[in-house]
């Protein structure tokens, strides 16, 4: 009798790229594009909340005066499609290339996706555009939001480490702008407006091949809080994703969100003492400042965190991959600890070993 033995290989990070869209704005004038929906000026209090951000400047899918007008669900879902067949294809090819990858080497194509949704998928119609293997699996998840970044990896990486090792390529893509609606800028809303903007990002983890050295990911985390729906999501409107967003998100990293990350790095044999400087979903300057408190004194700080949301503002799920690219370019010799926090409302976790 033949049997058929299949030896699974750790799987590792290959690659990350990243892209943004063309269209680029400085919170000052993020501001007075405000002032000019609303016919008025910013109530005082409210500028300096929205102008202290942590945010210099974001990426828009579209010229700032698009926002400024009526805008039904097809074309909202047209510029997406647009603009998000754009940057995929374009981290899709960037992150092949760093990891030394042709399209046929690639098995799975997951993508991650919280602002638009198409069908056939964009991976699907990548395939075709990008010579990919007819039989490439295809995967497009919907609904993790800001924690979708590390939820991405955590299945891109059991895929590579399933059925004897694949190569996986993870997309992760939104375009928060798309969600700005000019005719409701109450508060909720304008605080949205001056945090979230469009970016997308790219993986590829590969369980094909032995590695001497490279990062591969130890483990990942995740937990859900009952009774928290309201705090972070979508309501559907009548021209799109409306969006559900709690004030006292920064408290709830302070009370809940800790005890989590103190259990799950306690589980890995781990100290904040330990680890190199997290990569972290920053959600907005408050939140930034949540988590360095929790990391304090062992950690200080988190400046690659800071520095992607100064220059790019909350991109939702590519976020986190934003930071640990750049984290990487530093060449770590210590464990990297990732966290996102999402709508459930859930905290993922991951730890990467260099």
């Amino acid at each position: 009798m033949v049997y058929d033995v299949r030896i699974s290989l750790m799987p590792f990070l290959r690659s990350i790229a990243t892209a943004v869209p063309d269209h680029s704005i400085s919170q000052e004038d993020v501001l007075a594009v405000m002032a000019k929906a609303r016919g008025a000026s910013l109530p005082a209090r409210l500028k300096q909340i929205l102008g202290n951000s942590g945010i210099d400047q974001r990426f828009l899918a579209c010229d700032p005066d698009y926002y400024l007008k009526p805008r039904s669900w097809a074309e909202r879902a047209g510029v997406y499609e647009q603009v998000g067949s754009k940057l995929t294809q374009q981290v899709a090819a960037e992150a092949l290339d760093r990891a030394a990858l042709q399209p046929s080497d690639i098995d799975v194509i997951v993508m991650i996706s919280t602002t638009g949704t198409m069908t056939p998928s964009i991976p699907s119609q990548l395939i075709a555009a990008m010579g990919f293997d007819v039989s490439t699996q295809t995967m497009t998840i919907f609904g993790h939001g800001c924690a979708g970044g590390v939820l991405g990896l955590r299945l891109a990486d059991d895929l590579a480490a399933a059925s004897g090792g694949q190569n996986i390529l993870l997309l992760s893509l939104e375009l928060c702008s798309l969600s700005y609606d000019y005719s409701q800028f109450d508060k909720k809303n304008m605080i949205a407006t001056a945090l979230f903007a469009d970016g997308c990002a790219a993986a590829v983890i590969s369980g094909k091949e032995n590695h001497e050295s490279g990062p591969s990911f130890r483990s990942f985390g995740q937990k859900t809080w009952p009774g928290t729906r309201d705090m972070m999501g979508w309501e559907i409107g009548t021209t799109g994703f409306d969006l559900v967003l709690a004030r006292d998100i920064p408290t709830f990293v302070a009370k809940d969100f800790t005890p989590f990350c103190d259990a799950f790095l306690a589980a890995q044999g781990l100290d904040k003492a330990d680890l190199f400087e997290p990569a972290c979903h920053p959600g907005g300057g408050r939140v930034v400042e949540s988590l360095e408190g929790y990391f304090a004194p062992d950690i200080a700080g988190i400046p690659a965190t800071r520095e992607i949301l100064k220059n790019h503002g909350n991109m939702s799920s590519p976020t986190v991959l934003f930071v640990l690219d750049f984290l990487l370019t530093q060449r770590p010799t210590k464990p990297i600890l990732l966290t996102a926090l999402g709508p459930g409302f859930t905290a993922a976790l991951g730890v990467l070993d260099p």
